[in-house]
């Protein structure tokens, strides 16, 4: 699954191709992903402004003038820009069709992504409402995580990963950043200190951003989406050797999700 800095890249590409392109029209063949694709875009889009794209959590959001196109990936999805005259494929179940001959198309094999309209201003909708603050801002700091983990049985890592807590923070970032913080994933997140919290929310921040700022987003080859083209440290490594100290790492199941870490250099 995309998660935040790969929803980013993508959002900065598309603001960079699509800011002042106006809408054509817009072609949907599938009429439900996770959620039905709403009938009124018909009439809403074509005629529209891109203004802008933004991004909450791991959602995208399209300022279109009168409205906001919000859209999710999903698990499988992602947009390409294209030509108009590329033909559709088999998951391809949505396009924007622009004035200057341009699609902006999504592909989505498993359709679990997510295509919504609103009038409202977006962090209205009952999509992101309930999501936490950004973790790259300063709503995310150590007095934060350490006020909403107080009481809480959760493992820490399950803890970082409930977008009400912060925004966007998954998997792969969630086993990278208490790595580096020397925190393990299965403690009890009401166990975690003031200065654990402060370091780990340091460790958040820094692996997003260095994620971003090295381009980690998806490709498109063959059909298929290769996703983080980076190095990690834990994340995929269960049976590898720390980086660290050398030993063992381990691999075990939080929230039905792979966890990684070490068991010498994270208490």
């Amino acid at each position: 699954m995309p998660e935040l800095p790969e929803v980013e890249q993508t959002r900065r590409r598309l603001e960079r191709e699509l800011a002042g392109k106006r809408i054509e029209r817009v072609v949907v063949r599938a009429p439900k992903l996770r959620l039905p694709i709403p009938h009124e875009l018909h009439t809403s889009l074509p005629g529209r402004t891109v203004r802008a794209v933004e991004r909450r959590g791991k959602y995208l959001l399209f300022h279109c003038e009168t409205g906001w196109l919000i859209v999710h990936l999903g698990m499988t999805g992602f947009l390409r820009l294209l030509p108009g005259t590329a033909p559709p494929g088999k998951h391809d179940h949505f396009d924007i069709v622009f004035e200057d001959g341009a699609v902006l198309r999504f592909h989505d094999p498993r359709k679990f992504g997510t295509v919504v309209w609103t009038t409202d201003p977006p962090a209205t909708h009952p999509l992101l409402a309930g999501i936490g603050p950004e973790p790259l801002t300063a709503a995310f700091d150590g007095a934060y995580l350490f006020g909403v983990s107080r009481g809480r049985r959760v493992a820490v890592k399950q803890l970082l990963m409930n977008g009400a807590v912060v925004a966007g923070v998954g998997n792969i970032y969630a086993n990278e950043a208490l790595f580096r913080a020397g925190i393990r994933p299965d403690r009890s997140a009401s166990s975690l200190s003031r200065a654990e919290c402060g370091r780990l929310v340091r460790t958040v921040r820094e692996v997003l951003q260095s994620s971003i700022d090295q381009g980690s987003t998806y490709r498109v080859a063959e059909g298929t989406v290769a996703y983080h083209p980076l190095a990690f440290e834990v994340y995929g490594r269960g049976e590898g050797a720390c980086t660290r100290c050398g030993g063992a790492l381990e691999e075990i199941r939080l929230g039905n999700r792979s966890t990684v870490y070490c068991p010498r250099c994270q208490r």
